[in-house]
């Protein structure tokens, strides 16, 4: 079967979002794919500065699959998957490739995708959420049934990391949530129905999605998409707008990163844990050099000199002990949350 250039009126624009233990039910996936997909696929996974997920995709299924490149045209039976440091948006039969703001703590991000998939597309659109922690592609998952698409989950049972997914069933009304080795065979038969209706997309929606495709550089008074709250913005330290999407709550600053408030908790843990070794790299050094002064004072028998600087380390040292105790204690508190690192929050190994 020739493979067609452009959505007709089917179920044919699928776009997918992965997060952390995404990576093998996204193989799964693939694999169950027909070879003769009536539709284009879209991934979003984040990763690391490098990538290799096009190549693993591509020999997971019948299916090819190739990195996303800015302006191209894609087709139909084709995957194609967000690189490393872009959002993904489509637009008119093409891709486009942006360094916008961050979404999430990631670019690329999910919420982008699905949201100028849905302005593009409307009703064509099945989005897609697989395995992933904290809860970004919920915000973009509400903009594909606003306009009319399908919202399609991994069961929570079924993945390595459930917030994902959980936060999209919390706040979306989804469509289908079933195991990752039944995703395939669904997207299959989806992909062969007509879609329905497509509905006009909220304008915040679109305001997001230029934000994204940095075709509106700032949030003006007149296009804001909430209230001014008393938050700062963990990216740039801005002012945040507080944006109630339906019953969840989001932020966005005026330079345009964004996050859903699970994300900003998670922004602020990251920075408090980097002002505290940075302040205790502080105390340590100011009592070393303390040392090194009284040591010093002491050789020319200054033994007055010699006390004060001693008297600082012993005050600087107990301090450094304090921050170690919160370190140790915050340490502790998530080994027992059984919480990972930032390579585990990002999954990066696997892309």
């Amino acid at each position: 079967m020739a493979r067609s250039k452009g959505p007709t009126n089917n179920h044919n624009i699928i776009v997918i979002g992965a997060s952390a233990g995404g990576i093998e039910p996204l193989k799964r996936i693939v694999a169950d794919l027909p070879a003769e997909l009536p539709a284009a696929v879209f991934v979003v996974v984040h990763v690391g500065q490098v990538s290799y997920l096009p190549d693993i995709l591509d020999r997971a299924g019948r299916l090819e699959a190739q990195p996303a490149r800015n302006g191209a045209a894609f087709t139909m039976g084709c995957i194609y998957v967000a690189p490393p440091g872009f959002h993904l948006l489509l637009h008119d039969g093409h891709m486009m490739l942006r360094r916008g703001p961050r979404e999430n703590l990631a670019r690329p991000a999910i919420d982008p995708l699905f949201r100028s998939a849905a302005l593009s597309y409307g009703a064509s659109v099945i989005g897609v959420l697989l395995s992933g922690s904290l809860s970004d592609g919920t915000a973009g998952l509400r903009a594909v049934k606003a306009v009319g698409g399908l919202a399609v989950v991994q069961h929570p049972k079924d993945t390595l990391v459930p917030s994902m997914v959980e936060s999209a069933l919390h706040y979306v009304e989804v469509d289908h949530c079933v195991p990752a080795a039944e995703v395939g065979p669904l997207l299959a038969k989806l992909a062969d129905e007509p879609a329905g209706e497509t509905f006009a997309a909220p304008p915040a929606v679109r305001l997001e999605a230029a934000i994204a495709a940095q075709e509106h550089s700032t949030m003006k008074d007149a296009d804001r998409l909430g209230e001014l709250s008393v938050f700062t913005c963990p990216e740039c330290h801005g002012p945040l707008w507080e944006i109630e999407d339906g019953d969840m709550l989001r932020y966005r600053c005026h330079t345009g990163h964004a996050f859903t408030a699970d994300a900003v908790m998670e922004a602020q843990a990251l920075e408090a844990d980097e002002i505290l070794w940075g302040l205790l790299r502080s105390h340590q050094q100011r009592a070393a050099f303390a040392r090194r002064m009284a040591e010093r004072e002491k050789t020319r028998r200054r033994s007055e000199l010699a006390n004060q600087f001693g008297q600082r380390a012993q005050e600087y040292e107990a301090d450094a002990a304090v921050i170690e105790r919160i370190l140790e204690s915050r340490r502790a508190r998530l080994g027992g949350n059984g919480a990972g690192g930032e390579e585990d929050r990002h999954d990066k190994s696997e892309g």
